[in-house]
């Protein structure tokens, strides 16, 4: 889709200046249009150090039970109610990950760790240069000075950055660990071949859902994932003088200066994953930037009016800044650099 919408350009373009050259074909050409592939480069974007982290016993990412309710309070078990409405204080309908490190004395171990505050993903910068796009630009010629000739130039451009990564993250936690006592003697289902679930329907292992106890603790050095994503379409306009001189035929170097817009819709997603927790985000957003652009190009004349042009522009947009789902983002278009290649004719 992309490139048939490239070719159409290009062949409108094209289509366009052969009507204007049949019309005006014994005047002085003041006018020229060029269409050039576009690379960015120095763009980048990073989420803030401020990762929001979920409360205690409210995963945002429950793990499925047989009954399909959910690990709705502990990574690494649940407890839900039976058939009997759980009766005498029991139930059956609970599941746990590993005998081994769960059973404690008569006791069942269910246990929660949530982070409390993050380091070293989210502090890091996305980029991905360079950056395919494209520009039509228009040429005014308004005077000649000698060799020289000045004028307006006016561009249009656009830009799609899609930036992505994952990164590790370190955190500290708080781990709540609660005991669920059974009946002495007896001995709950081995985890060997893979976590243990019961079933609202039954039967199986029973379980008193009282707490027996009931500890916390605050852990650190935990490990996780962040993974960060970064999509915009950035539409640009550019408007200044330029200034154009012979280089030896068949070539001209030009020069160009003024204001620079451009149209940012952003979107951008994320998710910090610790453990069996994964708490996400994103969102959607668009705002106007306003900055400015020096532009210098080399014209190579392949006839009297078609050519081939070539150049480097340096572009400030500015920062933008902008909060996906209780995450800041921020994109740096205050130090951006872009070459240029394309085909140009004259009428």
């Amino acid at each position: 889709m992309k490139t048939t919408r490239f070719n159409l350009v290009v062949l409108t373009v094209v289509s366009l200046c052969g009507i204007a050259l049949a019309a005006g074909a014994d005047e002085i050409a003041t006018n020229r249009l060029s269409f050039s592939a576009r690379l960015g480069f120095n763009l980048s974007a990073r989420f803030k150090n401020n990762i929001p982290v979920p409360s205690v016993g409210t995963p945002t990412t429950p793990r499925p039970t047989s009954d399909g309710i959910g690990y709705d309070k502990y990574d690494d078990g649940y407890v839900h109610t039976d058939i009997s409405d759980n009766y005498g204080g029991q139930t059956w309908n609970w599941g746990y990950d590993n005998s081994a490190n769960q059973i404690s004395g008569n006791t069942i171990l269910m246990s929660r760790t949530t982070p409390l505050a993050a380091s070293g993903g989210s502090s890091r910068t996305l980029d991905d240069d360079p950056i395919l796009g494209g520009e039509l630009t228009y040429n005014r010629l308004l005077g000649v000075k000698g060799d020289a000739r000045y004028g307006i130039e006016a561009a249009v451009n656009y830009l799609n950055v899609a930036l992505r990564a994952n990164f590790p993250v370190s955190v500290s936690a708080v781990r709540m660990t609660d005991a669920y006592p059974f009946t002495p003697g007896t001995t709950p289902p081995d985890t060997a071949t893979g976590p243990y679930q019961g079933s609202f329907e039954g039967p199986g292992f029973v379980i008193f859902t009282n707490i027996a106890s009931s500890t916390t603790n605050v852990i650190s050095n935990v490990s996780g994932t962040d993974r960060q994503r970064f999509e915009a379409n950035l539409w640009g306009l550019r408007l200044g003088p330029y200034l154009e001189v012979p280089s030896g035929d068949p070539m001209t170097l030009s020069i160009s200066a003024g204001l620079a817009v451009g149209l940012l819709d952003a979107d951008a997603s994320w998710a910090t994953t610790v453990g069996s927790t994964t708490h996400s985000g994103g969102g959607h957003d668009w705002d106007v930037l306003w900055g400015g652009y020096v532009s210098a190009a080399v014209t190579w004349y392949l006839s009297e009016h078609w050519s081939l042009i070539g150049g480097a522009q340096f572009q400030t947009l500015g920062d933008y800044e902008h909060s996906f789902g209780g995450r800041a983002v921020e994109m740096d278009l205050s130090n951006c650099w872009f070459v240029t290649l394309g085909l140009s004719c004259k009428f």
